[in-house]
Order: structure tokens, then sequence, then C-alpha cells
């Protein structure tokens, strides 16, 4: 079994909920992927940060972001995978408004603009928040190179809008891939 097929499996088994929920977006849906609930266990985040960092790897990534509070767990994951092969890899995360205290950042953590940027997100359904972080990396003078996520909910055309904004977005499962291991 690959990898994929796994992350896809435990997001079945630990993540995958029916039900009628409200997504960030406003809008509602039968099924809601809680990402943490998988990232957060000692084997997700082993198999996210290890998915992850192959992609990051491929696209030569200096630098991995993404909007705090969702992203923090997925460049952690990154952060300990790229320790785990001896390399080198910054993680930093966007704030919604700056803090008012202290350095007054919206970017935190180990920002460089002149760096390779990845944006990770959990879960993209119209992308509207990993479109707000690619804001604040640009206004920062960064570029960013690839959006990696989790799970493409497959909706509303999540995924191609921030490959509209990035030189590369990618996901590591779909909504798909997580159904059918779910059973349908």
């Amino acid at each position: 079994m690959s990898d994929r097929e796994r992350l896809a499996q435990m997001l079945a088994r630990l993540s995958y909920k029916r039900g009628s929920f409200t997504l960030a977006s406003g809008k509602t849906s039968d099924f809601y992927v809680d990402v943490k609930q998988t990232v957060l266990t000692a084997e997700g985040t082993a198999l996210v940060g290890s998915l992850l960092y192959e992609q990051l790897c491929k696209h030569r990534i200096a630098s991995v972001g993404g909007m705090a509070v969702g992203a923090v767990p997925l460049v952690s994951a990154c952060l300990a995978a790229a320790g785990a092969a001896h390399a080198s890899l910054d993680g930093f995360f966007v704030r919604k408004e700056a803090k008012d205290h202290g350095t007054a950042r919206k970017l935190d953590g180990r920002f460089d603009a002149g760096a390779r940027i990845c944006l990770v997100e959990d879960v993209v359904t119209t992308g509207e928040s990993t479109l707000h972080a690619i804001d604040a990396v640009e206004a920062a003078g960064g570029r960013v190179t690839l959006v990696a996520v989790v799970v493409d909910r497959q909706e509303d055309g999540g995924l191609a809008r921030l490959a509209a904004r990035a030189e590369h977005a990618i996901a590591l499962v779909t909504r798909a891939e997580v159904i059918a291991a779910a059973g349908g």
C-alpha cells in the first residue's frame, strides 16, 4: 500500500465525518474532513510530514508556511521530516491580523521573502484562506512556489484558484479517495 493510500485510510478512519457541517467558506456540506484529527497523532504527523516533505524536495522549497492555526501542525510535520533527513528548512505562519504587541508581525517565524516558499493547508474548498496567505507573502515581497494541501474537497475550484496564484498546487489526497477509503 502506498503512503497516499495509507493517508486516505487514516483520514477516512480518524477525520472523515458525515452529517451537516458549516465550512470555513460559509457553505454547508454533508461531510467534513477534520485533518487535525489525523495529523495530531504520531503516525499521522510522520505520514503527512513525509508526504509533504517529498513535495518540498521535488520543488526545491526552502521555507514552508500557512495560515494560523490550521497550517501550524502541517508546518511542524514538514520541519520534523526535514530534521529527520538532516535537511535545512524554515517555517512560518500567517496571522489573520498582525499582532498588536512584540514584533507586531503578520508573518511569524522564519520568513524569508527571497526563499522558494510553499504554503500548506489542511483542506481546500474555495481556497480563500490560502489566498489570504498568498496575499500576505506577496505583500512581504515573497513569491509562492508551491501550495500543498492535504485534502482537496474537489468543490468550488479551490485547487485551481490556488494554482492560478502559485507556480504549482497539489493535493496529497482527494475527497474521492477519502470517501472510497471510508467505504463509499
